[in-house]
């Protein structure tokens, strides 16, 4: 008989490679041979025994055997062989992860924190104080006029704006040709307090996004709606939110801008409403109140607040809707043209009736550089204007939201 050949094969396991080595022994049974081959030491079929270093060895079962009877546990342990390269390194980084995850620390920088409110008058100081040089050699501050026009405005038009406020003027037409400017602080500013004003909102929002349409710009980017009004139209906004006797009235407006029925979008109304200002201004109808307060902004300023307060009137008395708004900007453009004066004085009487809701009440003498002291003659029959929103219409062509 020759002697046993040794036989060596290889079959995976679940952690890897068991190395089987299988020997073929001949054993004698009634005088014949039965050739079996041995694994690691055992023959199919004999049961589980004691080798003498005290290790366990298995036959041939299931995985599920395995498990019930603890012995892939045993062989974990009792094996001692050290883990895989590739299992330490994935153990490894696993708590490395874990231990960076728990010393993770929420950080608030400065740029979090809540933009300040800016002022009107911090915001125009900021153009007094930057070179406008290039955007007021495209303004065009008057109408030019040729021929007979020229002698007819002469001779019937209203007066001239004083020459020591001609540089006042410029800078308003400068400022509407100014374009909102990312990279300018005082331009965020402006219109972070607009959103937060009107919205009640104390945290900063996103430059672009659907929350503008919630204040009534038509688009995720304000800055598309400020055609024909440049910055000069958030300017107004914002003299209209941070004026505290004005605020109340914006939040007025703004509330009827969200009226199921009757909603506009509030800021391209605002824009509008510059731009009437901006007309009126060009077309010198408000050179005559100017000349008498010695100032243009704070003169264009209330006109542009008297201009939407009369629109907010005429639209919350007539039930207007968004499909009339081009005949009432028309309306509204046309009598506050033609009767600049007499929009300041009503706009003057709604805020004191708002300071003083009781008409017995005593109301302080007016004092220089006061609103009381702008309008004069306001009492009696000028306070009430009830035929106002029933002028004729003499429209010429299509007006339409800007």
């Amino acid at each position: 008989m020759e002697g046993d050949s040794g036989v060596t094969a290889h079959t995976e396991g679940l952690n890897g490679v068991f190395h089987h080595e299988c020997k073929e022994t001949e054993e004698l049974t009634n005088g014949h041979s039965n050739h079996k081959p041995v694994m690691n030491g055992l023959m199919p079929g004999h049961s589980v025994k004691e080798h003498g270093n005290g290790s366990s060895v298995l036959k041939s079962l299931p995985i599920s055997a395995l498990k019930q009877n603890g012995l892939l546990q045993s062989l974990a342990v009792g094996g001692k062989q050290p883990k895989t390269e590739r299992e330490s390194a994935d153990v490894e980084q696993a708590r490395e992860e874990w231990e960076a995850l728990e010393s993770i620390q929420p950080v608030v920088s400065e740029e979090s924190s809540p933009t300040p409110l800016i002022s009107f008058n911090e915001a125009l100081q900021h153009f007094q104080t930057t070179d406008l040089g290039e955007l007021l050699k495209k303004i065009q501050p008057t109408i030019r006029r040729t021929g007979l026009a020229t002698f007819t405005h002469f001779l019937f038009g209203p007066p001239r704006l004083h020459r020591e406020l001609l540089e006042e003027r410029d800078l308003v037409f400068a400022i509407a040709q100014c374009s909102l400017d990312n990279s300018q602080a005082v331009h965020l500013r402006v219109l972070q307090t607009i959103y937060k004003r009107l919205t009640g909102s104390k945290l900063d929002c996103p430059r672009f996004g659907t929350h503008w349409e919630n204040v009534g710009f038509q688009g995720t980017d304000p800055a598309t709606d400020l055609r024909g009004t440049g910055f000069l139209g958030l300017m107004h906004a914002l003299y209209l939110v941070m004026d505290p006797e004005t605020l109340p009235l914006a939040r007025d407006i703004f509330k009827l801008s969200q009226h199921p029925t009757q909603n506009f979008p509030f800021c391209v109304m605002s824009i509008n409403m510059t731009c009437i200002a901006l007309h009126a201004l060009r077309e010198e109808a408000l050179s005559k109140e100017c000349n008498r307060r010695q100032q243009v902004v704070g003169v264009l300023n209330e006109f542009y607040v008297a201009t939407f307060l009369h629109l907010y009137q005429l639209w919350k008395s007539q039930q207007k809707t968004i499909s009339d708004s081009g005949f009432v900007l028309k309306e509204v453009e046309l009598f506050a043209k033609k009767n600049p004066k007499q929009m300041l004085r009503r706009l003057d009487v709604f805020l004191r009736e708002r300071r003083y809701p009781d008409p017995t009440a005593q109301r302080p003498s007016p004092c220089l550089g006061g609103r009381g002291a702008r309008s004069e003659g306001t009492r009696g029959k000028e306070m009430h204007f009830t035929g106002v929103c029933e002028l004729p219409l003499n429209m010429e062509g299509e007006a339409r939201l800007i």
